[in-house]
């Protein structure tokens, strides 16, 4: 039997955040920061390269808090 999975790296089984290939220095973008929320830091591009999906999230995020905001302002009895 023969197999082709070779994975001579102990730090591909971790998180990617602390890899030593993971620039730390260098700013990431809005779909890396997601996929890195969404896997609890175990891959940064389970999104893709579409900077579209990080601002929908980024825009659902922000909707939801100012929905939150205004609920609660309009709603809550003043005694």
């Amino acid at each position: 039997m023969r197999s082709d999975l070779d994975f001579p790296r102990q730090e591909l089984l971790g998180p990617v955040v602390f890899r030593p290939t993971f620039n730390r220095s260098e700013a990431i973008s809005g779909n890396q920061a997601w996929s890195l929320f969404f896997t609890a830091g175990q891959e940064d591009k389970i999104l893709g390269y579409n900077s579209e999906t990080g601002r929908l999230f980024t825009n659902l995020l922000v909707a939801v808090a100012s929905a939150g905001v205004v609920w609660a302002i309009l709603f809550t009895k003043a005694i």
